[in-house]
């Protein structure tokens, strides 16, 4: 197994509501590659995650409040979906600040299913190609994006795909932009 993301650092942003699938596997795929990983979310405590919006999964602990959280200290950020987590997210200033200040900043984003709706409020799709779940569609188009019906669309920082079913594929687009981050500088 390759460690190509040894010292590197990647944030998921989630809340209650998140899609589990989209949350795990993700996150397993950067872990395996070497990758530290922190859950950063609303509040303090644990998220509920979902399969399908309606059946309740597992519960994961935060690890750190995104009003606490700088992008200084992250090399990479993954947007689960869920229908109800970037609802959630969407609507607090911090989340959309982060997201924003992200992408800004050209560190990769990775955002699966309706996880893209974040990235409209963070007003960052406007002259980018995305994908996403099929309802994101027209809010894409309405933010300047242009939307395609593809497993996963890289767009410069930005890695995007459909939902779980393209969960392999997204995967592996994530480790391989996260891949091509600068490698971290250690502290004298």
């Amino acid at each position: 197994m390759s460690r190509q993301l040894e010292g590197h650092r990647v944030a998921i942003l989630a809340t209650d509501g998140v899609e589990q699938d989209e949350l795990i596997e993700p996150r397993r795929a950067v872990e395996e590659a070497g990758a530290a990983v922190t859950l950063i979310s609303l509040e303090p405590g644990e998220i509920q995650a979902f399969r399908g919006d309606v059946q309740p999964a597992d519960r994961f602990p935060v690890d750190l409040v995104v009003s606490r959280a700088s992008v200084d200290d992250f090399d990479g950020l993954i947007l689960p979906g869920g229908t109800m987590n970037p609802d959630r997210l969407r609507v607090d200033d911090h989340a959309v600040a982060f997201v924003r200040h992200f992408v800004h900043v050209g560190k990769p984003v990775g955002a699966i299913g309706h996880g893209p709706w974040i990235l409209l409020d963070a007003d960052v799709v406007g002259g980018r190609t995305l994908t996403s779940w099929p309802s994101l569609r027209t809010d894409i188009i309405n933010a300047g994006g242009s939307h395609v019906n593809e497993k996963v669309v890289v767009d410069r920082n930005l890695v995007t795909s459909r939902g779980p079913a393209d969960l392999h594929w997204f995967c592996a687009a994530i480790v391989g932009k996260f891949t091509q981050m600068p490698q971290p500088v250690e502290p004298f």
